[in-house]
């Protein structure tokens, strides 16, 4: 046997081998379930993990904006007019957040932690100076005053002593003062009879600097689609807000953490204590949008599951608003996306001004479908008044029944360069060990074309070569065979291939009349 008959028996081989275990690879998907299984162990909330730190201080600059609705006819308003608003903003300010008291519980498997916040104001980014400014809105204690009075027998003395505190139905105040707190005259009065009732109203009053209450997650170490998955709140493993255990379920996680591997037409759960409910690419890096359907804020006739957020059957709004006057100390307070979007024609139309965008008003959450990193995000949401007619307050007799706008937030983020690196080394890392079986079955196919010049050439110089392309196949499929012997479909189509091999090697090998020494390898087919 020449030299160059032992190149093409080594060549036949190599290439028989690598693409029989490159391909039985590739089909188990092996190093695909490999990087999966290791994904789930390190992207787990225990000390020393590899996200435990940034789960904790989360690196990615956060930004608050907040729009206004300054009313431009309120004395027309109170006389039958529609509304006329003007949006005012952003006034923008930097959310500092992290995780305090982090502590192991439940033997390691939960983990409890309070999420604290802090806001600076950013001039650069805003309109304008929030202690300056000054927008006229509804009065909102007036309004959580005659709510709670509309059923009283009292309600004309109290509507006497609005009118001499002057607290109607519309304020003016700065931005500053209906963000952070100011001193209300009839708040101040009565909490000289309510033991506990604030003095001071602001809608984030007490937010800035404060934590939401202890959450208790999920680790994930169990189970990875429990990662970051919320178990109770301030204690609790259900809310007491509405009327059915599904309203009240707590679901999801907090919003700031998600696990790996998500599918793109999977359901993520977000619990938000701020609204009472459980609710692409990106510097290179890809990424699945998830956006709040329209059954979130549907009515009760559109997705029988919102009944339960009826506060009760008469005060059930329509699609696109909830009222959230249970977790709102009884105040008239709806919530909504910015500017009605996704709502009823109705609650748009009612109000002059509104102009509901997708781009501009959409809730969305960008995540990376392998790691679950937040890449980008936008929460949106907007708190509106319920004005209506109430029996013993004149001021309010003209009224028609209107949700009214107050302010939206877009409370925003994007993952920084630094971090958009390390998750995509990660990516990279993910990709190359997923598709290391494509690697052996390309070196594989590079030993075939190098076997197939080689037997070109051999056969332009007469040498009878082709017994060796055929064994190489034949131990292709062999290989193949041992190794994808979970694909049931596939060893079938592999037995039709080595059936037909062993047809044509013996008639080639009659025709050749080949030495014994050839049978041996033939038996082992």
């Amino acid at each position: 046997m020449t030299r160059r008959s032992y190149a093409l028996y080594a060549v036949g081989g190599i290439c028989g081998t690598l693409l029989a275990v490159g391909i039985g690879l590739l089909v188990g998907r092996v190093f695909h379930t490999l990087m999966e299984n290791r994904l789930k162990k390190e992207i787990v909330l225990v000390e020393g993990s590899r996200v435990f730190e940034s789960w904790k201080n989360p690196p990615p600059p956060v930004f608050m904006e907040f729009f206004f609705f300054n009313i431009t006819n309120a004395e027309d308003c109170l006389n039958g007019a529609k509304p006329k608003v003007t949006q005012i903003g952003p006034y923008t300010y930097r959310e500092y957040r992290y995780k305090d008291n982090v502590t192991m519980v439940e033997n390691g498997t939960m983990v409890s932690a309070y999420t604290m916040k802090k806001f600076v104001f950013l001039r650069e980014k805003s309109v304008g100076d929030p202690a300056v400014d000054n927008i006229t809105t509804v009065n909102i204690p007036s309004w959580a005053v005659m709510e709670k009075m509309k059923d009283s027998w009292f309600r004309t003395m109290v509507s006497m002593f609005m009118k001499t505190l002057g607290s109607g139905p519309f304020t003016s105040r700065t931005v500053h003062e209906l963000l952070w707190g100011y001193e209300d005259p009839l708040l101040e009065k009565a909490a000289g009879y309510t033991p506990g009732l604030d003095k001071a109203f602001g809608l984030m009053y007490k937010k800035n600097g404060s934590d939401s209450g202890e959450f208790i997650y999920h680790t994930g170490e169990q189970n990875y689609l429990d990662y970051g998955r919320v178990k109770t709140w301030k204690g609790q493993s259900k809310l007491t807000f509405w009327t059915s255990e599904e309203s009240n379920r707590i679901q999801g996680s907090d919003g700031s953490s998600f696990h790996p591997l998500l599918k793109k037409d999977e359901r993520i759960y977000i619990f938000t204590p701020d609204l009472c409910r459980y609710e692409v690419e990106v510097k290179g890096i890809p990424a699945y949008r998830f956006t709040p359907p329209r059954s979130v804020f549907a009515s009760k006739e559109e997705n029988s599951d919102n009944e339960g957020f009826c506060v009760s059957k008469k005060e059930c709004l329509g699609t696109g608003v909830l009222k959230v006057s249970p977790c709102r100390k009884g105040a008239p307070v709806v919530a909504s996306f910015p500017h009605f979007y996704l709502a009823e024609d109705k609650y748009v139309d009612a109000i002059e001004g509104m102009s509901p965008d997708r781009e501009h008003h959409q809730t969305y959450l960008d995540l990376n479908p392998t790691t679950g990193v937040i890449l980008r995000a936008s929460k949106r949401a907007q708190v509106n008044i319920l004005m209506n007619r109430v029996g013993g307050f004149p001021d309010t007799k003209n009224l028609n029944e209107t949700v009214f706008p107050v302010m939206f937030l877009n409370e925003s983020v994007v993952i920084d360069d630094e971090s958009a690196a390390k998750v995509k080394k990660l990516l990279l890392i993910s990709d190359l060990v997923s598709n290391f079986a494509l690697f052996i079955v390309g070196l594989g196919g590079i030993m075939l074309l190098i076997l197939v010049v080689l037997l070109f050439r051999a056969h332009q110089k007469k040498v009878r070569t082709p017994l060796i392309f055929l064994l190489c196949w034949s131990n292709s499929l062999l290989f193949a065979k041992v190794i994808c012997f979970n694909s049931h479909h596939l060893i079938s189509v592999f037995n039709h291939a080595l059936m037909t091999l062993r047809m044509h090697l013996s008639l080639y090998l009659y025709r050749m009349k080949l030495t014994a020494l050839c049978l041996p390898r033939l038996s082992m087919l």
